[in-house]
């Protein structure tokens, strides 16, 4: 037990100070360099704020994974999910930055009359890559299935909170922490979000798509790693639902928040 902790905690360290040390040499480049990693964003309150918390959630939570003492299929998965989440996040960030946009419904309406919009990209390749980590880290078809809603689902529904500053950091700490004595991968993401999460609420920077989403399926990993076919039924389940109420959601952030 006591050596389990300290995986634990060693895992939650680096990705804290990965994270932490990539969002400040990004904040420390010059201008010109700044710019050429996208503009800035405004957020919902009008600020300027940049994009560097993302990047920096992703690497870290990467590093933090890559320290545990984990079978090889496990590694693989983790790291799967996380990097492709948050490229499939960045593609968004990039591409999508001007298109109003948002959720399942109106990225599909957009493919339906013929148009692949940044969004169904992110979507899509979030949706193959949780396939793939659950492929690795379950046996049975059935259980693959599942696992992949599980990582996929896990990163959209961080992903529709993430409407006010600390919300998604929030989120990320509130679902990971129950995990934490049974399986150590949920400290990659708490680590990264425990170093960011100061200039988040302070909106100097927000996770953006890449983050939140990297995030997510980091502990949707942590998740499908615990748990056997009836925990995955049921956080299957229960993330399905989440994403057919994502506005609901997101309104009740919303509401929550500004009080």
């Amino acid at each position: 037990m006591g050596a389990a902790f300290s995986r634990t905690m060693m895992s939650g360290a680096v990705a804290a100070a990965v994270a932490g040390g990539v969002y400040r040499a990004l904040r420390s480049r010059p201008r010109p360099g700044r710019q050429r990693m996208g503009p800035p964003r405004t957020n919902y309150a009008g600020r300027t704020v940049d994009l560097y918390a993302g990047p920096a959630a992703v690497l870290g939570a990467a590093a933090g994974t890559a320290v545990l003492p984990l079978p090889a299929r496990t590694r693989c998965a983790a790291l799967l999910a996380v990097l492709a989440a948050g490229g499939c996040g960045a593609y968004d960030d990039l591409a999508g930055a001007r298109d109003p946009r948002r959720g399942f419904r109106a990225h599909l309406e957009a493919l339906r009359g013929g148009e692949l919009t940044s969004g169904a990209v992110k979507l899509f390749g979030i949706g193959a890559a949780g396939l793939l980590a659950g492929a690795l880290l379950k046996d049975r078809p059935v259980d693959r299935v599942l696992a992949g809603v599980v990582i996929a689902g896990t990163a959209h529904l961080v992903n529709l909170v993430d409407v006010r500053p600390g919300a998604a950091a929030a989120t990320v700490l509130a679902l990971g922490a129950p995990g934490l004595p049974r399986a150590g991968l949920a400290a990659a993401p708490m680590g990264a979000v425990a170093a960011l999460v100061a200039d988040d609420l302070g909106e100097r920077t927000m996770f953006g798509d890449t983050g939140v989403h990297a995030l997510g399926a980091a502990l949707g990993v942590a998740i499908v790693a615990g748990r056997g076919r009836a925990g995955l039924v049921a956080h299957a389940a229960g993330l399905v639902a989440a994403a057919a109420y994502g506005d609901r959601i997101s309104r009740a952030v919303r509401v929550l928040s500004d009080r």
